[in-house]
């Protein structure tokens, strides 16, 4: 039987927080025990996950087609003392994306729900010797579609600067806030000089300054993983009979 090709575009995971939460009506927590879970299937299914930029760069080299994109996003300080840990201990890596105006502060955009505190500088540099790709989210969470010039600049340069400075190495991604995106946003990014960009479903932009990622949330367990790895794979909705029967096998 051939080799299955990677699809056109990469697969991308996105999470968000990572603890035990009886309060979260944005649905951006996962808790420990339901991560380790979803780290065990990508082994069990011959998948690594990686940083978005590790997966692009081994893509371009013609060697990513098992290797699917972890993201965090908002720079939780879970990250570093739970997702971290589980990560390593399962053989994954990932990429966090963080926001350099709240260092040490918390999920202030959110209205409703818990207070989350974010990481601080240490942390962050304590998450790079640990092996993860450090990512910008903009400066302080804003939205970019909505942002004036000045704005955009700052969360998209300003913050590569401020990442930079901390890490001691220019962040190579980038994710707009939300999840929005626009051709504006977009190319503030790229003059900013990011390699790469991800949103969540950028709509009619597409290429690699508006990379689609999949959405992972506590309910997510392997069989919904399946699931969702085969309408990446096939997202006109077109699923292999074959592919199709083997989920009730």
């Amino acid at each position: 039987m051939p080799s299955e090709a990677a699809p056109p575009v990469p697969w991308v995971l996105m999470y968000h927080s990572v603890a035990d939460c009886g309060d979260d009506p944005y649905l951006v927590t996962v808790s420990p025990q339901r991560l380790a879970e979803q780290l065990i299937w990508l082994r069990r299914n011959g998948l690594t996950g990686v940083g978005v930029g590790e997966l692009l760069r081994a893509r371009s080299e013609g060697r990513g087609r098992r290797l699917v994109g972890l993201t965090f996003d908002d720079g939780y300080a879970d990250f570093l003392t739970t997702a971290v840990p589980l990560l390593l201990e399962h053989g994954h890596r990932a990429t966090v994306f963080v926001l350099p105006g709240r260092l040490g502060g918390t999920n202030a955009w959110d209205a409703d729900g818990p207070r989350k505190p974010l990481l601080t500088a240490e942390q962050i540099r304590a998450v790079g010797s640990a092996g993860m790709e450090v990512g910008s989210h903009g400066l302080v969470h804003t939205d970019l579609t909505s942002a004036d010039e000045g704005r955009l600049a700052a969360e998209a340069a300003g913050s590569r600067a401020l990442l930079a400075e901390l890490t001691g190495r220019p962040p190579e991604g980038f994710c707009y806030p939300y999840g929005a995106v626009d051709s504006r946003a977009v190319r503030a990014v790229r003059s900013a000089g990011y390699a790469y960009a991800c949103g969540v479903a950028p709509g009619a932009l597409a290429g690699t300054f508006a990379l689609p990622r999949t959405y992972v949330g506590d309910r997510d367990s392997s069989a919904r993983l399946r699931v969702k790895r085969l309408l990446h794979a096939f997202p006109a909705g077109r699923v292999p009979l074959e592919r199709l029967r083997a989920l009730h096998a």
